[in-house]
């Protein structure tokens, strides 16, 4: 039987940085095909309503950011749960502390999926715009690649589809959503 697979994205828009994880997940959405199929969802700010799909897949993928002063602006990790909760929790955001407790919560309960966290180091989780700083716009391929590359680590193959949507379009949608013209996750 074939496993159930998701990527999250996770974050708030509306503070800048914060938002790569649901940019990059709607990147992938717009940009490539998987095989086999995975679901891509907006996590938000959904936190613990996000323990449920810790049931139902058998592997989750959660793209975010991880607020850490011991490492450099736009550094990217890659954790395992085991990794990321055995280390330093610095969670200056609601939705960094919530992925931590829903995390913690999650890994008593008998059935989780195996997850992943790939996280990268914003420089403003502050200022109430959506977009990213110039510092995370400067990772954002290598961001991408990450993703991609752990997504094809579990077997999960990735074609590009031929009409791009930059990301310069996806900031544009999160901007500006409307639901006459489709726009939005």
């Amino acid at each position: 039987m074939e496993k159930k697979v998701a990527l999250i994205g996770s974050g708030n828009v509306f503070f800048r940085d914060e938002g790569i994880g649901l940019y990059g997940a709607k990147y992938l959405k717009e940009n490539y095909n998987f095989t086999p199929k995975i679901e891509i969802i907006d996590g938000g700010t959904l936190g613990f309503k996000l323990m449920p799909l810790l049931q139902e897949f058998d592997e989750v993928i959660i793209i975010n950011t991880a607020s850490d002063d011991t490492k450099e602006v736009g550094e990217i990790t890659i954790k395992t749960t085991e990794e990321f909760l055995g280390g330093t929790l610095i969670k200056k955001t609601a939705n960094e502390v919530e992925i931590a407790e829903m995390l913690q919560i999650s890994s008593l309960l008998e059935i989780m999926a195996e997850t992943t966290l790939i996280s990268v180091v914003p420089k403003d989780i502050i200022s109430v715009k959506v977009g990213l700083t110039q510092e995370i716009q400067n990772v954002w391929e290598k961001y991408i690649d990450v993703i991609l590359n752990q997504l094809n680590k579990i077997g999960i193959i990735s074609l590009k589809k031929e009409q791009e949507c930059t990301l310069e379009m996806i900031l544009d949608i999160f901007a500006n959503p409307s639901i006459e013209y489709s726009r939005g996750f």
